[in-house]
């Protein structure tokens, strides 16, 4: 398997993970419908396959919901009414004393 394919799969497993494996799942079944010679497993698994695809393709062409644009809530404020705290430096340490 090339390495764009493997990344493809990847992505695309990361991104719709319930679509892929039942896309998955119909190409086995209708890959094994077509060497076994078996209708009924082969109607199956392209329809799984299809019905996954037509999923994946109607999630895609949704308008973004009316969520997506309002602001996020926040709980705490901006900024911090107390001052921040001084720059560390190893200009002020002073070295051990001797023993």
């Amino acid at each position: 398997m090339s390495y764009s394919l493997s990344r493809l799969l990847k992505l695309a497993y990361r991104r719709e993970p319930i679509v892929s494996c039942v896309f998955t799942v119909g190409l086995v079944d209708a890959l094994l419908g077509g060497l076994e010679s078996s209708g009924s497993l082969l109607i199956f698994g392209l329809a799984a396959s299809g019905s996954a695809l037509a999923f994946h393709w109607w999630r895609s062409q949704r308008q973004p919901s009316l969520f997506a644009e309002r602001p996020p809530v926040r709980y705490l404020p901006d900024r911090s009414d107390r001052p921040p705290l001084p720059m560390l430096g190893l200009s002020h340490k002073q070295p051990p004393p001797p023993r």
